[in-house]
């Protein structure tokens, strides 16, 4: 029995880092899917949400081209409007994707779109604002406004690596009251991480078992004594296992605050959207996104798509 047709509004974004790449390819994958395209062009990456908002009623899913940043904009309409979100990971880093397993290649995540089905993924929120991976205070939002848009473009996720050994040595601890689960803590601390997935910044770590499907959110603050300790640090940053050295201070929570002595800018997935006291929270399956089955749900075989649809 046939998949009633699907149509699916297509949104890519320019400026992404391989946002000008053709897609045609991709478009005829989802289309052997039964999903009847409508792309819409972007003058601005401010006006996604308002395009879901206002086009909703007319389709059964959104196509976002993009990376994370694109994502970001986009997740508070997808979860008011309840639309599931099919990836085309068209950015530099893609974290959003990498934790979810959607495949980085474009043409395999268009068949993903168009054989699977869409699974609840967890939406955090900092002050209002939401974001997919991981929100940072300290270095982590230093790096997201040194960051522009040609250095991402030239580099790539090195990019990550090249800014950051910029900012390391003008880096300093910054004094924070975290309050989470009945306790109140004071801290020194370089960056404080609150993460909804696993991956940020080109492929670190919030927590080796992180996860954007568990209704919790993975923080920790780097609370080094050094801007050079740092460096031993890093292979941890990579793998998730920071929690384990004695100075990072880990722990996983549905909800906590974070409050600075002047205001300090908050990141989330690359954007710079509020400062602090910054308040997060964790809003469990507020997305459904198209991402490899969880706990061995099937998908439909492609053969069978075709099949279907001619």
């Amino acid at each position: 029995m046939s998949r009633s047709p699907r149509h699916a509004l297509l949104l890519v974004n320019p400026r992404a880092r391989m946002g000008r790449a053709p897609l045609a390819r991709e478009r005829a994958v989802l289309e052997a899917g039964g999903i009847r395209i409508t792309a819409e062009a972007l003058p601005e990456k401010a006006s996604l949400a308002g395009i879901i908002r206002r086009e909703a009623a007319g389709f059964d899913l959104v196509v976002i081209g993009g990376g994370d940043g694109t994502l970001n904009a986009v997740a508070g309409a997808l979860a008011e409007t309840g639309l599931p979100l099919g990836v085309l990971p068209l950015g530099t880093a893609n974290d959003f994707a990498r934790t979810l397993g959607i495949p980085q290649d474009t043409v395999a995540a268009a068949r993903l779109i168009a054989t699977g089905a869409p699974r609840p993924v967890d939406l955090g929120d900092v002050n209002g604002h939401p974001f997919l991976n991981v929100a940072s205070i300290g270095l982590g939002a230093d790096l997201a406004r040194a960051l522009t848009h040609e250095a991402k473009q030239r580099y790539g996720v090195l990019g990550y690596a090249v800014v950051a050994a910029q900012l390391l040595a003008q880096s300093r601890l910054f004094t924070a009251r975290i309050t989470h689960d009945g306790t109140i803590e004071k801290v020194r601390t370089l960056q404080v991480s609150v993460g909804n997935g696993r991956y940020y910044g080109g492929g670190m770590a919030v927590a080796e078992d992180a996860s954007a499907e568990d209704g919790r959110l993975d923080f920790y603050s780097l609370e080094v004594g050094r801007w050079w300790h740092l460096l031993g640090l890093l292979p941890a940053l990579r793998r998730g296992t920071q929690g384990r050295w004695h100075d990072v201070r880990a722990f996983r929570t549905t909800a906590v605050t974070v409050e600075t002595r002047r205001p300090r800018v908050v990141n989330t997935d690359g954007e710079l959207v509020t400062h602090t006291p910054a308040r997060f929270s964790i809003r469990p399956g507020a997305l459904r996104v198209y991402a490899p089955a969880a706990h061995g749900t099937p998908t439909r075989p492609m053969r069978d798509i075709l099949s279907s649809s001619f």
